[in-house]
Parts: C-alpha cells; sequence; structure tokens
C-alpha cells in the first residue's frame, strides 16, 4: 500500500519513459558492456526518482494551494515530507554510486547532474526560464549515456541532449498553459505567464523544430541507417500531431491526448537506434 502511494507520487511508471534517453546515448557510443547497460539503467532510476523527490517535496505547498494538484500525495497527508526526503537522498548516493561504477568523468560529472535535479524546484519561483532547465536536466541521460562508454566529450552527445533539451523544454511549455491562471496568482514564472498562450505555442512549435533539426544532424553525422531515419520520421509526425492537439480550446483535455502520444517517442527512437546498431 505504502509502496503503492509512492510509486503514484514520483511517477515511477514513466521511467521507462525516459531510460530511452540515457540508451540513446549507450548506442550511438557503441556500448555493449552489459555491465554497462546495467549501472546506466541504475544511475537513470535513481536520478529520476531523486529528481521526483526533491520536486514534490520541495513544491508540497504549492502544490497544497493548485487544484490540480492539491490531492497529490504531501499535500493529502498520505505521505509525509520526511519519508520523502528519505527517499531523496537515498535515491542520489544510488545515482553517484552508479555513476562511480561507471567512470571517472561519470562520477564527478553526476554531482552537477544531482545539483540540478535539487534545484530544478527553485527557477520557477523567479525565472520563466526554468522549461529550459528542466530540458537540461534531462538532456543529462544521453550524454551521460554517451560519456558511460567513450571518456571524452564530442559533438555528438551534445546534439542529442540538444534534442532532448529543446523537445522536453517545447513540451514542458505547453504543460504550463494549463496553469497559467494559477501560476500567474501566485506569481510564478512560466513561458505562458509571461508571453501568453499563443506566443507560448509558437515557442514550442519552434523549440521542437529545432529538436527535429538536432536528431538529423546527429543522424547524418554518424551515419545512421534506414531504421533510425524511419524512427525520426515517426517522431516528426508525432511532434506535429502534439503541436495540433495543443491548440485545441480545452487544454485540459488537449494535455491528457498530448501526453498520451508523447510516451511514444523516446521508445520509437530507441527501436529503430537500437535495430539501425544491431544491424550494422
Amino acid at each position: 500500500m505504502v509502496f503503492k502511494k509512492i510509486s503514484k507520487l514520483l511517477l515511477i511508471e514513466q521511467t521507462f519513459f525516459a531510460l530511452p534517453f540515457a540508451y540513446l546515448g549507450l548506442l550511438f557510443a557503441g556500448g555493449d558492456e552489459i555491465y554497462t547497460w546495467i549501472w546506466v539503467t541504475l544511475a537513470l532510476v535513481s536520478a529520476r526518482i531523486a529528481g521526483m523527490s526533491y520536486n514534490r517535496v520541495i513544491d508540497a505547498n504549492i502544490d497544497a494551494k493548485n487544484p490540480r494538484t492539491k490531492d497529490r500525495a504531501i499535500p493529502s497527508g498520505e505521505i509525509s515530507k520526511l519519508v520523502v526526503w528519505l527517499i531523496a537522498v537515498l535515491a542520489s548516493i544510488i545515482f553517484i554510486s552508479s555513476a562511480f561504477m561507471l567512470n571517472e568523468i561519470c562520477f564527478y560529472l553526476s554531482f552537477i547532474a544531482l545539483f540540478m535535479l535539487f534545484t530544478y524546484s527553485y527557477i520557477k519561483r523567479f525565472s520563466s526560464t526554468s522549461h529550459f532547465y528542466l530540458g537540461l536536466v534531462e538532456a543529462a541521460a544521453p550524454i551521460g549515456g554517451y560519456l558511460a562508454v567513450i571518456t571524452r566529450f564530442d559533438v555528438v552527445p551534445f546534439l542529442l541532449g540538444a534534442a532532448i533539451m529543446l523537445w522536453i523544454t517545447g513540451l514542458d511549455i505547453v504543460y504550463a498553459i494549463q496553469d497559467h491562471d494559477f501560476d500567474k496568482d501566485e506569481g510564478l514564472n512560466s513561458i505562458p505567464v509571461r508571453f501568453g498562450k499563443d506566443k507560448a505555442l509558437m515557442i514550442s512549435l519552434i523549440l521542437y523544430i529545432i529538436s527535429i533539426i538536432m536528431l538529423i544532424a546527429a543522424g547524418v553525422l554518424t551515419s545512421r541507417g534506414i531504421s533510425y531515419w524511419v524512427s525520426v520520421i515517426c517522431v516528426i509526425l508525432i511532434f506535429f500531431r502534439q503541436q495540433y492537439i495543443a491548440r485545441k480550446e480545452d487544454i485540459e483535455i488537449a494535455i491528457v491526448d498530448f501526453f498520451q502520444i508523447n510516451t511514444l517517442v523516446s521508445p520509437i527512437l530507441f527501436v529503430g537506434t537500437f535495430i539501425d546498431v544491431m544491424i550494422k
């Protein structure tokens, strides 16, 4: 029962949506050691649990005021802040330990990643760039996956990271539209609050387009095969479908449909890249 509440609070099932980010980096780097895949998986899962825990406990008071989030486990009293803090600390230790088991550069960078996971929730209190900050946090997954195999900085992981960052940023901007009135009343910052819904949607669309360009650039630079390009085409179709959905009149219904098809993006990219690597 407790595990079910924690799972619901931290959206554990969405970890499977995030894992392919790191796996993309592994595949582009040519990683074929089971050992590496295991530690990368553990690092990403623990990082995401830590990040979600920090977010839930830091934003608990804000969530309690928001009609959309007031029934979450901490505001409703189902789970105490102390329990979530303990989960966050334990997950952080596992994350750093997993990075240590990969290599030295991953170990050192894990502290920067952890700092970003912790500070993300505070950004919206003083800047509308919080969407980009979240995107940057997510971009660490493919970059980290790549560096787990090739311990030097290269343009390829940063192209992948940029693609993920711009996509997640554009996605989060759309997500923030539903909280426009609440955020404005509470003095919280977001792109929709600063620029309004129409301009926010245009910014989201531009970010999606640049994200596609980054995926194409990464594929060209590494001479990816047909399966990768098929997956990119599928992602392009999903992106434009999302942008169409985001412009529906009822934003709450639109958000549900928006995120339903969004869960397909990372698995499609992973499968396409995996098949390409295996064929080669």
